[in-house]
């Protein structure tokens, strides 16, 4: 990573300046902060609905806001983003270790998922949902559960590359580093996707609006929020994957 990018902040300074906080008050900014833990959750909840009903997933997401304002000090106005890829990836975490794809569920997937791709090339364009309705005979409501499912995948893969760029800092126990690179990678990654492509992915990320949402903002169906959500996250991930 380009340590270039943080000169203009004072780390020393501002690592002088975090607060430990008392228990009292871990509590309270708990409590502030449990709507954006049952955001995520709601966001989130496709892939765990399988494994993890809400309530597990709501307490996974306060262990991983917890974490995070232990790391943090005393929040601030960038608080929010710092938390909410900590709550995201404790969930995450918990989902991947309990396999939420079975792998009966994958194969079918990448049997799809090949087929899909030997149509494009017959056809020599992106193929259109009737399209690949009538090449493989799946029902529009699987072709839909396969749209999510590959959705939920990439958005897995994206979280997962902005906490380790998170972490690269962890060791050295530099928070400060830590908060700011989390926004900075995110950020970064934005500037190089189109004009939707970004709009998708910050009404996601930063504004916590789950696929069915978004579709409804942007006046598109749900297939094809899950068709950009997936193209976005690529192009994010070939960027941030280029930068570690």
């Amino acid at each position: 990573m380009n340590a270039n990018c943080h000169a203009d902040f004072d780390y020393s300074a501002a690592q002088d300046a975090l607060v430990v906080l008392s228990p009292a008050a871990e509590q309270r900014w708990m409590m502030q902060y449990l709507p954006l833990v049952r955001r995520i959750v709601g966001q989130l909840s496709l892939q765990a609905n399988q494994v993890l009903d809400r309530e597990d997933m709501e307490q996974i997401g306060l262990m991983g806001l917890l974490e995070g304002l232990r790391r943090y000090g005393e929040p601030d106005e960038q608080f929010g983003r710092f938390a909410a890829l900590r709550i995201r990836g404790a969930i995450l975490d918990e989902l991947r270790r309990q396999d939420w794809r079975p792998r009966q569920v994958r194969q079918q997937a990448h049997k799809l998922r090949d087929s899909i791709r030997g149509l494009a090339r017959k056809l020599g364009r992106e193929p259109g949902e009737e399209d690949i309705l009538a090449h493989t005979g799946i029902s529009a409501r699987d072709y839909q559960d396969f749209l999510q499912a590959e959705s939920s995948e990439a958005i897995e893969s994206l979280d997962a590359l902005l906490q380790s760029g998170q972490e690269q800092f962890h060791d050295a126990g530099s928070a400060v580093e830590e908060r700011v690179l989390q926004q900075r990678l995110l950020e970064q990654a934005l500037n190089h996707l189109n004009e939707r492509e970004r709009l998708i992915l910050t009404l996601y990320y930063q504004h916590e609006l789950n696929l069915k949402e978004i579709a409804l903002v942007l006046e598109l169906t749900d297939a094809r929020i899950c068709q950009l959500m997936k193209q976005a996250i690529a192009k994010a991930c070939r960027f941030l994957t280029a930068r570690t």
